[in-house]
């Protein structure tokens, strides 16, 4: 019988963590300062763990490895995606990520392309999306100098937000925003500025200037249009299609049967509750719920009031 794959999955304390994934999901959190809930991830610093059905107890790695017809029988070796919502309760480091070239090369891991839909924010939130040097060297200057006000491009944000954050953006997530990010499945950050701000230790976080300035690429950001579609009950936006992956925000009201288009899906249920029926089987489904729709589901009913993120690998 095919059978949707719910997980459970770990979270991460960061310095500008807090409260806000317990206070919204009702998490448990390991700390006031839990900045990260690693949703659905295959990636060995924070594995997920199928919680129903056959494969209960299984982690998302070895499943992928050992049973590939569950997604398709995809080329990739990894498990190609990580899900994740972040609780900024202080703005994170200025950074950025390499692509996939750069990152095999000296970290050994794919590289990370992300994207980020903006759940809640503070009035007054921002974030930091790209920079305004001209060149490489103006680059350089800039960062050796520490002129941030001259460098960094800061836009306001508010919910329903979507950024599209390719390698190679210089990127920051604003103080007060709740954010559920869509990215390759890569832990590889370079920081450049980190507000000159101390761990528990007292200690500043390490910095990554040199392998920044490799990667950082010169031009505005490059955002997604998102696309938006009516049909009966569903209200379907399409926020990005890339090569890595493609995301869909659904707004569900009522009853809406879906038909995978895709070799497995994966979905988080923002806010909400309703049902979901599955090969004439039902299981209810509420906000801060995440699954894996795999391949062997052809079709499904979605019933409620829901907002879900879905998406899925783009396979090269």
């Amino acid at each position: 019988m095919a059978e949707p794959l719910f997980l459970k999955s770990q979270m991460h304390d960061k310095i500008w963590g807090g409260t806000k994934l317990r206070d919204e999901f009702g998490y448990d959190i390991p700390t006031e300062t839990t900045g990260e809930y690693w949703a659905i991830s295959a990636h060995p610093n924070g594995v997920s763990i199928v919680d129903n059905g056959t494969y209960k107890g299984e982690g998302l790695d070895k499943l992928y490895r050992e049973h590939k017809e569950l997604f398709g029988n995809p080329k990739s070796e990894v498990f190609p995606l990580l899900t994740k919502i972040l609780d900024a309760n202080d703005w994170l480091s200025v950074q950025v990520h390499p692509d996939d070239a750069y990152a095999l090369e000296h970290e050994g891991e794919l590289g990370k392309t992300e994207c980020w839909y903006v759940i809640a924010a503070n009035e007054d939130s921002e974030i930091i999306y790209g920079h305004n040097a001209k060149s490489k060297e103006e680059l350089r200057q800039l960062i050796e100098a520490g002129k941030w006000d001259d460098l960094l491009t800061k836009i306001p944000v508010k919910a329903g937000d979507f950024f599209y954050v390719p390698s190679g953006t210089m990127h920051a997530i604003g103080k007060g925003i709740l954010i559920l990010e869509t990215q390759q499945s890569s832990d590889t950050t370079y920081r450049v500025y980190d507000f000159d701000r101390r761990d528990a230790q007292g200690n500043l976080r390490d910095l990554h200037i040199k392998q920044s300035i490799d990667v950082l690429t010169i031009g505005e950001p490059a955002n997604s249009t998102p696309v938006a579609v009516d049909v009966d009950n569903l209200n379907s936006t399409l926020l990005v299609s890339n090569e890595f992956f493609a995301v869909y925000k659904w707004l569900v009201s009522g009853a809406v049967n879906f038909t995978q288009t895709a070799p497995y899906l994966l979905v988080s249920v923002l806010s909400g509750q309703g049902s979901m029926k599955v090969d004439n089987r039902v299981y209810n489904i509420k906000k801060g719920d995440h699954f894996i729709l795999p391949n062997d589901v052809k079709s499904w009913e979605f019933d409620g009031e829901l907002e879900i993120i879905a998406s899925h690998a783009n396979e090269k």
